[in-house]
C-alpha cells in the first residue's frame, strides 16, 4: 500500500539480506523483539489500521518491539523459504492458499495460542501449526464517482469502458490475486473455462501487480476504475478514499458469490524469538485485539465468542447481504497451485 511508514533498521537490513542475519547490536539480536512476516492489509494507510494499534498496545504491555516486513502473501513465504536455514521470522502471517503452503514446506512449528479453541475449526489446522486472526472474505472494488452504475457481472467486465481501467493483482505472489482464479473456477464451473474467461478479460487488463493493497488508491482516484481486494482491507481503505465501493461478481443470471480468505497465523519453525513470537499469537487472539477487528480493521473476529456490534460489524453484515459464501477446497488448491498459475500465465500471456 502507498505511503507506508518507513520499516525500521532492522526490517530494512532483513529486507536487504533475507539469507543472514543482521550484525550484532541491531533490534534482530535484541532479545525483546518479535518480527512479523506479514501480508498487507492489516496497517492503515495514516497508523490507524489493527495492526497499528495491537502492536503499540503489545509492545507497551510486554516490552517486547514489532519489527514488521510487509509484502504479498506468496512473496512472504517465499521469504521465509529462502531463509529456512537460518530463519529471521517469528511469526508468519498470509492468507489461503499460501498458508498451507507454508505449513506443508515445514515452515510452521505446532503452537496453540490461548482462544484458539473459540476458533472455527474451518479456520485453523488440523495439526495446529496455524489459525485465522481476522477472517475476511474476497471481493472487488470499483471507483463510485466515475462508474454511476455498479458492475454486477463477471461479464460487465469485458466491456470496451473497462479498457486498461481494470487491474488484478498477480496470482501465486498476492493472496487476493490467487483468489481472482479460485473465485473464477467456482463461478464458471471450472479451470478451462474460467481460463477462457480470463483470457477475454486480459484485453482489458493494465498488467500483473505484486501488491492488491497498492490498486485501491488508483481506483479512488479514478486510474483504475475496477480492481480485485478483500473485504477488510478495502473497507478500511474506504475511510480515507471516499470513491471506493465494494462487490462482489456474479455469473449473468446468477448471485454474488465469494468465499473466507482469513488472515492466518503462524509461528516459524526454528524462530529466533519463539517466546515472544508465542506471545504476540496469543495476544492476537486475545479477547482486546478480536474485539478491536471490525471497530478499527474493518474485519471479522476470528474467534466466535467475539460479537461485535460497533457500526462498522453493522455496516460489514449488511455489506454481505445475498452474497453466498463458497468454501474452496484448499487441499486441491494447495496441492495443484503450480498448475492452476501455469494455466492461467498460459491463457493470458503473462
Amino acid at each position: 500500500m502507498p505511503n507506508k511508514p518507513l520499516l525500521p533498521l532492522a526490517a530494512l537490513c532483513l529486507l536487504a539480506l533475507p539469507l543472514t542475519a543482521c550484525g550484532t547490536g541491531t533490534a534482530a539480536s535484541d532479545e525483546n523483539v518479535v518480527t512479523v512476516y506479514s501480508a498487507d492489509g492489516l496497517k492503515g494507510e495514516n497508523g490507524d489500521g489493527w495492526y497499528d494499534r495491537v502492536f503499540k498496545d503489545f509492545e507497551k504491555e510486554t516490552g517486547i518491539k514489532v519489527e514488521y516486513v510487509e509484502g504479498g502473501s506468496g512473496e512472504m513465504v517465499q521469504r521465509t523459504v529462502r531463509e529456512k536455514r537460518n530463519p529471521q521470522a517469528d511469526v508468519l502471517v498470509t492468507l489461503p492458499p499460501f498458508i498451507q503452503q507454508a505449513d506443508t514446506k515445514g515452515l510452521l512449528q505446532q503452537y496453540a495460542p490461548k482462544g484458539v479453541d473459540r476458533v472455527s475449526g474451518a479456520d485453523k489446522a488440523a495439526n495446529g501449526t496455524w489459525t485465522a486472526v481476522i477472517n475476511n472474505y474476497f471481493g472487488f472494488i470499483h471507483n463510485t464517482k466515475e462508474l454511476k452504475q455498479t458492475p454486477a457481472t463477471w461479464e460487465d467486465l469485458l466491456d470496451g469502458k473497462y479498457k486498461n481501467k481494470l487491474q488484478y493483482s498477480t496470482p501465486g505472489v498476492a493472496g487476493d490475486g490467487t483468489a481472482v482464479l479460485i473465485k473464477a473456477m467456482h463461478d464458471f464451473g471450472g479451470e478451462k473455462p474460467a481460463m477462457e474467461y480470463l483470457k477475454k478479460l486480459q484485453a482489458n487488463n493494465v498488467g500483473p501487480s505484486a501488491s492488491t493493497g497498492k490498486l485501491a488508491p488508483k481506483v479512488d482516484k479514478g486510474e483504475l476504475l475496477v480492481a480485485n481486494g478483500d473485504v477488510q482491507m478495502n473497507y478500511a481503505q474506504s475511510k480515507s478514499m471516499p470513491n471506493l465501493g465494494i462487490w462482489f461478481p456474479a455469473r449473468e443470471g446468477r448471485n454474488p458469490t465469494t468465499f473466507a480468505l482469513p488472515y492466518a497465523a503462524g509461528l516459524v519453525t526454528d524462530a529466533p524469538h519463539s517466546e515472544n513470537g508465542r506471545k504476540l499469537l496469543d495476544y492476537l487472539l486475545g479477547q482486546r485485539a478480536q474485539a478491536q477487528v471490525s471497530e478499527i480493521g474493518g474485519g471479522f473476529a476470528a474467534r466466535q465468542d467475539v460479537k461485535a456490534t460497533d457500526a462498522n460489524a453493522i455496516a460489514l453484515t449488511k455489506l454481505m447481504d445475498g452474497v453466498e459464501v463458497f468454501e474452496p477446497d484448499w487441499n486441491d488448491i494447495e496441492e495443484n497451485l503450480t498448475s492452476y498459475i501455469e494455466a492461467w500465465k498460459e491463457a493470458t500471456g503473462n
